[in-house]
């Protein structure tokens, strides 16, 4: 099934994705670990609240696209297990102002995000860890963290969106100084790996004939799953996964499960600028 015109768009320059649904635009962050700087601080390091830089760069986005909906793609705060004084200040904040530009909210919550609920307002909603999906004239976005397995549902969908990795490229200039930016990476889905290995977490050790077919009969669902975008972290001051490092460096369950094509992927910067396939940019840019 062909993506209809314009359903899903980076929302360049930034970290984030458009989505025009049946329900509406919906606007998506990933990865924003607000409270980050407390583990800093733990090691030696001292830096002022970004917070308030996060809240107005996504207000930025927010002005300049005018989403209907807001969706978080997991790991809103950054600490684990504990929450830090940082994020009890700072989160209810964050999200008090958002609401006042926009209504309706929704996190999709990440391995972080344990213990968030009591952080949020009552009027942001809080997912399911599975995900959700959103359609458009029958075209489905299956979007969740990224960190645990989706629900069918969710993993049936055309198009899967996760977070979880914080992509970024590695480049070198000519005096050797090492250059790291965040990238877009989009690559294709082996639909019977993936329906193989959805079925095996579920408990279906052996399968009789194509794992799609089995699949769709469990589930009563068609599975379409095309392709995979993994989105940048939102925050600029995180580190994340080196696409071009070498070897397969993703996190995940999916992108570990063999469904996911990553030497032929696709990297681009926030700005859209096309820098080849996965396989290419290691064999450029290899450490």
């Amino acid at each position: 099934m062909s993506m209809p015109k314009q359903a899903v768009q980076p929302a360049t320059p930034w970290p984030a994705l458009l989505v025009r649904s049946d329900q509406g635009s919906v606007l998506i962050v990933a990865d924003l670990h607000i409270g980050f700087e407390h583990s800093l601080s733990e090691s030696g390091m001292s830096i002022p609240s970004q917070m308030p830089k996060l809240l107005k760069r996504l207000e930025e986005v927010i002005d300049r696209y005018r989403p209907q909906k807001l969706l978080f793609l997991g790991d809103v705060k950054h600490g684990i297990p504990s929450i830090s004084d940082y994020e009890w200040e700072e989160i209810p904040i964050f999200f008090e102002k958002l609401l006042k530009r926009i209504s309706d909210i929704t996190v999709v919550p990440g391995n972080h995000d344990g213990d968030l609920e009591p952080l949020l307002p009552r009027e942001v909603k809080l997912a399911e860890v599975t995900g959700i999906r959103l359609c458009a004239k029958g075209f489905c976005i299956g979007l969740f963290h990224g960190h645990a397995w989706p629900s069918p549902e969710v993993v049936a969908s055309d198009l899967l969106v996760i977070g979880h990795n914080h992509p970024t490229a590695q480049f070198r200039d000519a005096l050797g100084l090492r250059i790291i930016r965040p990238v877009w990476v989009r690559a294709r889905l082996r639909r019977e790996e993936l329906a193989k290995a959805f079925l095996r977490q579920r408990g279906v050790k052996r399968v009789e004939g194509s794992p799609v077919e089995v699949f769709e009969e469990k589930y009563g669902l068609p599975m379409r799953a095309e392709s995979l975008v993994v989105m940048p972290s939102f925050n600029e001051f995180l580190g994340g996964i080196k696409v071009n490092a070498g070897g397969n460096r993703f996190l995940g369950p999916v992108m570990r499960s063999g469904a996911v094509d990553i030497d032929c992927a696709e990297a681009y910067l926030l700005d859209g600028t096309f820098l080849g396939s996965i396989e290419f940019l290691r064999s450029l840019y290899a450490e």
